[in-house]
């Protein structure tokens, strides 16, 4: 058989495989008797083994193959350390399956020769994130959000169902998700940033679960403590911006063909609240930290009572729509915007997707329920004493006014 370019270039590619995994084994195998078995030219031979083989063909990929098997398995049994493993010999094997790879596929095998040496090399912070970093309760979220989106979200049927009252179940189950996801997000960032941020960014992450309790809470926070003041007010106001954040995701899922006409409304009221918020960042002075319970990702009760919210709301409201007309709509909407601002916006866009109501007025409905949402948390904020009501609440009307100025500017 002539050898091919193409199967030269593949066993140049596996060796480099080898070479690349085999000097990070070679500089953990030691020396001495207790050395392991294989180094940085065991890897090389393998892979160019593996290689080889698959280009002259027939039966020599499984005798090869059963060779390094068994090289590996003898190697197992005969290790005399303290901790004997199973890396080395895997990754001897992987070797050679990569220099089977890299005669046909050399991209693939280089690329995961890449990932290999990676995961190789970051054995310690990898064993320090899985067994320090990482809290039990957090892989259990993490299983939990796994699940949710790839276990329960194929089986729920993607239409309309009568048992939840012509409320699509994908669509608020995508809903949770991302609400879990964003809440893992804020999360990971509180993690991250410690208590350099501390008040602040944590108000934040609260605000993606209560915005009206987390106001309430930094006001009681404020009295309690005077010199946290300004830390209070700027976690109050950031916790607003996760408001306007959350109804982003509200509308890219319940009602993503009308995000062009909520786009000027949504994208005012959520920059206003970003502003705001880094105003009240930059002028806080820190303090101690006012995290969440440890090790806490997401709250998934939360997150499912939105999702019977939402349901219910919509339900109600495209009841009240039918048999009252658009006043029952608005009215529905300002009064449920007082205890839940995403549930009475995501309704009334649900309202809007199915056609049931119009633009303008799902529009006018979301824009009053965020209002009775602002009335609710400037009420929270008397909580903390007039000085810290006033910065609050100073935040939250130039908020309001900032989203219902493109209602007004584009009104018909």
């Amino acid at each position: 058989m002539v050898l091919t370019t193409a199967a030269l270039t593949g066993m140049a590619v596996a060796t480099g495989c080898g070479l690349l995994i085999g000097i990070d084994r070679e500089r953990r195998k030691g020396s001495g008797p207790k050395r392991a078995y294989a180094g940085v030219r065991s890897f090389a031979l393998a892979s160019f083994i593996g290689a080889l083989a698959q280009a002259l063909g027939g039966a020599l990929v499984l005798v090869a193959a059963m060779l390094v098997a068994a090289l590996s398995v003898a190697a197992y049994w005969r290790d005399r350390s303290d901790d004997p493993g199973v890396t080395t010999e895997l990754a001897l094997f992987l070797s050679f399956l990569l220099g089977v790879a890299a005669i046909d596929n050399p991209r693939v095998a280089a690329g995961a020769a890449v990932i290999v040496a990676a995961l190789l090399h970051l054995r310690s912070p990898l064993h320090r994130f899985a067994r320090t970093t990482l809290t039990g309760p957090e892989l259990r979220d993490a299983l939990l959000f796994a699940a949710a989106a790839l276990v329960v979200r194929p089986l729920l049927p993607d239409a309309s169902s009568p048992w939840l009252l012509g409320v699509n179940p994908t669509t608020l189950w995508s809903l949770v998700i991302l609400i879990m996801g964003i809440q893992a997000a804020a999360h990971i960032g509180l993690r991250l940033s410690g208590a350099r941020l501390g008040l602040a960014m944590s108000g934040f992450a609260a605000g993606f679960v209560s915005s009206v309790a987390t106001t309430t809470a930094m006001g009681a926070r404020c009295r309690k403590e005077p010199d946290l003041r300004q830390a209070c007010v700027a976690a109050a106001l950031l916790s607003n911006s996760a408001t306007f954040v959350l109804l982003w995701v509200v509308a890219i899922t319940v009602a993503p063909a009308h995000l062009r006409q909520l786009a000027p409304v949504l994208a005012s009221a959520l920059c206003a609240a970003l502003a705001v918020g880094a105003a009240g960042l930059a002028g806080q002075r820190g303090g101690s930290p006012y995290l969440p319970a440890p090790g806490r990702v997401f709250d998934i009760r939360q997150a499912a009572l939105f999702a019977l919210l939402l349901s219910a709301a919509t339900s109600a409201l495209a009841w009240l729509n039918a048999s009252f007309g658009s006043g029952a709509l608005l009215s529905g909407s300002a009064l449920a915007g007082f205890f839940d601002v995403h549930a009475a916006a995501g309704s009334a866009l649900s309202l809007l997707a199915g056609g049931s109501a119009t633009p303008r007025a799902a529009m006018l409905a979301m824009l009053l329920a965020i209002t009775t949402n602002m009335a609710s948390k400037a009420a929270g904020a008397m909580a903390g004493g007039w000085q810290f009501a006033l910065r609050v609440n100073a935040g939250l009307l130039l908020v309001l006014l900032a989203a219902w100025l493109p209602f007004w500017l584009l009104a018909p």
